[in-house]
């Protein structure tokens, strides 16, 4: 049977929890509550399994931090044989519109450093990310305070339609691949 990595990026603590930059962790979070699923502590990373029409999947939040979740996701590829085509990273993306959704099978970090780190420990820019536009809605030079500050109102209101729609987008992924999930998901 074919498994998957499905991993949210984002910072650990609770100074982090409900911020931009960890929307990765949120969505994953999200699904894990939806599907009365568990995370534990294991090597590099929060965990858990998930299981859809036949598939298994293994959610991780990398406990490394943003900056260095490329560690945690070469490690748990390897160690669970998961080919690099069934890998799906989940990430903030300040270029895009709020709650706006793009899936890519390959691409630049884009000044992310989470993609940064990750893209260098897996020696490649071909992996599968998951983009969801946070917006830009902060002045010159406050691009850092922007990312980690909270969601405004509204965006919080309209998170669990996004998070729902996550996850039909990683379901559409594991059982007929990323080409499918693209057309039906992208800009949605």
């Amino acid at each position: 049977m074919k498994k998957f990595l499905i991993a949210g990026l984002g910072n650990i603590g609770e100074n982090y929890q409900n911020t931009r930059h960890n929307i990765g962790f949120s969505v994953l979070d999200s699904i894990a509550k939806k599907e009365d699923l568990s995370f534990r502590n294991e090597r590099l990373s929060d965990l858990c399994n998930y299981r859809f029409k036949g598939k298994s999947a293994i959610f991780i939040k990398p406990t490394t931090y943003m900056n260095l979740s490329g560690k945690a996701i070469k490690y748990w590829l390897e160690k669970e044989k998961i080919p690099i085509e069934n890998l799906l990273i989940i990430t903030d993306d300040l270029n895009l519109p709020f709650g706006t959704l793009r899936l890519k099978k390959k691409g630049s970090s884009g000044g992310h450093n989470g993609l940064k780190n990750i893209q260098e420990k897996l020696n490649t820019t071909h992996y599968n990310r998951l983009r969801f536009g946070i917006g830009r809605s902060f002045s010159k030079g406050k691009q850092i305070d922007y990312v980690l500050d909270s969601w405004e109102k509204e965006e919080s209101e309209s998170l669990p339609e996004r998070y729902e729609k996550i996850h039909q987008l990683i379901n559409a992924f594991l059982t007929t691949g990323v080409d499918f999930a693209m057309n039906l998901f992208n800009g949605k």
